[in-house]
């Protein structure tokens, strides 16, 4: 049994699309472009819009593509690249809103949410105000502490928790909501 290299092989189309070649350029945005379509897809609501995020990534992947010194992994380093294209996106269309506003939560359900998909679980993160949303993304789903969250957004890290603190509530409020609602209950 013969035991293919993936490692070899990936470091090889790296170094092939850093010598401009398009096929090695083309093999890597086959192989990235789902997973980051999905990243900035957390980001930004409209697809359309994500597309362009990711597209505009990955002319800096391409562009900055020598600047990968191999450590860790890298796909990680695609995904921080568009994890950064979409902030600056969205400082740049609105300066990012952290909010004070407080939410009325109800302990009575934490119920089933493996029942719900993960569409109905994006459009609650979508509905987040633009400040919850950017801190819940960084802190739940890119995995950032809250010192590098309270860097990357220019806030305090006491804001960063506070904000992730209020995303929770108010997704939790919001499932609630739309549960009672579908169940009858309001």
């Amino acid at each position: 049994m013969k035991i293919i290299p993936l490692h070899n092989q990936q470091h090889q189309l790296i170094k092939n699309a850093i010598q401009q070649n398009r096929e090695a350029q083309q093999q890597l945005f086959a192989q990235f472009s789902p997973k980051m379509l999905g990243v900035c897809r957390q980001y930004v609501k409209d697809v359309h819009h994500a597309e362009e995020l990711m597209l505009s990534g990955f002319l800096k992947v391409f562009t900055h593509l020598s600047n990968f010194k191999h450590q860790g992994s890298f796909e990680g380093w695609i995904r921080r690249i568009m994890v950064n294209t979409c902030i600056s996106y969205l400082r740049k269309k609105n300066p990012i809103q952290l909010t004070d506003e407080e939410y009325v939560f109800n302990e009575q359900a934490t119920e089933n949410l493996e029942a719900t998909g993960v569409e109905d679980i994006q459009k609650l993160i979508d509905g987040l105000p633009n400040g919850y949303k950017m801190v819940f993304n960084l802190y739940a789903i890119e995995g950032y502490k809250h010192a590098e969250i309270a860097t990357e957004l220019q806030i305090t890290e006491s804001t960063s928790k506070s904000q992730l603190f209020k995303a929770r509530k108010w997704l939790q409020a919001e499932y609630i909501q739309r549960n009672n609602t579908a169940n009858g209950d309001k």
